[in-house]
């Protein structure tokens, strides 16, 4: 038999000997929408399992896909539902519900990177772990990196589509250096693996991993620190030195402000340009503009 591609036979199967094979936790929302979905339309696709057999002999059956559907068939009162029952063996169980939760991106991403993982642990090369998953290789070899470093945060932003694979393996290799950290972005956005909304995002997350460290677990306990005059000390040059590059900001955009208004004011003071402006019904700037051309009014 070709694991692969096992054969099936649909049949009823009793819900209290299904057990699950790989749990995920649910949205609640999604999950009143499958039990209203199949209380009015019914079952559209059975679920998948494989028998197996208890240490007394008893028939039960694992869970490979379609664990939703489950509990919205036992919350409905149901005793049996249609599956298809396939024969194959433990891992290759495995691989069916890891390749299904991929395939459908339901779950946390944090499961699905975490089953990449556990697949690498029971031995599987990356190549295989691509072709089992429908996965890129590089894809894979990507993600395995990140989570050998314990890169949660990125993780979780290149699975949510917020941040692209390589500018996290380039984040992540820069290690917590502050300064390595934004030399590293700003290489991802010349480069232009980080463009516009995901450039933001990734300020979001470099913040965040710094604050809370590269775990998603942000309620996790920290080792307590002694407070000592070195690092208060510090603390106050690092805060010193936050506020100077807020004032060096701050003076570069006045200037360029300053730059902007007085080019303005030279234009509109040219007669010609202006009256081009006239006929274009352009003559008019916004009022908070306005005033900083000509904080005195207009002339006439």
């Amino acid at each position: 038999m070709n694991p692969e591609h096992p054969s099936a036979d649909l049949q009823m199967v009793p819900i209290d000997r299904i057990r699950v094979l790989n749990p995920r936790d649910r949205n609640v929302q999604v999950f009143e929408e499958i039990v209203g979905n199949i209380k009015a339309l019914g079952l559209k696709k059975p679920v998948t399992v494989t028998p197996r057999t208890d240490a007394a002999g008893g028939p039960y059956f694992l869970l490979i896909c379609g664990e939703g559907r489950l509990k919205a068939f036992r919350s409905l009162g149901e005793t049996e539902i249609p599956a298809m029952v396939v024969h194959v063996g433990d891992e290759d169980a495995f691989i069916m519900s890891l390749a299904e939760n991929i395939a459908r991106r339901q779950g946390r991403p944090l499961e699905l990177l975490a089953g990449i993982e556990l697949l690498k642990n029971q031995g599987y090369d990356r190549k295989t772990i691509a072709q089992k998953t429908a996965l890129s290789q590089e894809y894979v070899n990507g993600i395995l990196q990140l989570l050998e470093n314990g890169e949660e945060r990125l993780l979780v932003a290149v699975e949510r589509g917020r941040i692209p694979l390589n500018a996290a393996l380039v984040i992540a290799g820069a290690g917590t250096n502050d300064r390595d950290v934004q030399a590293a972005m700003q290489e991802a956005y010349e480069t232009g693996q980080l463009r516009g909304s995901q450039l933001l995002q990734a300020r979001r997350i470099v913040e965040r991993r710094r604050t809370w460290g590269r775990s998603m677990a942000r309620n996790a306990p920290r080792k307590e620190t002694n407070v000592t005059s070195a690092s208060l000390i510090r603390t106050y040059q690092q805060e010193v030195e936050r506020q100077r590059l807020m004032v060096k900001k701050a003076e570069l955009v006045q200037q360029r402000l300053l730059f902007v208004t007085e080019a303005l004011r030279q234009l509109l003071a040219d007669e010609d340009f202006t009256n081009l402006l006239r006929a274009e019904g352009l003559d008019s700037l916004p009022k908070y503009l306005g005033d900083r051309v000509w904080p005195l009014g207009r002339a006439a």
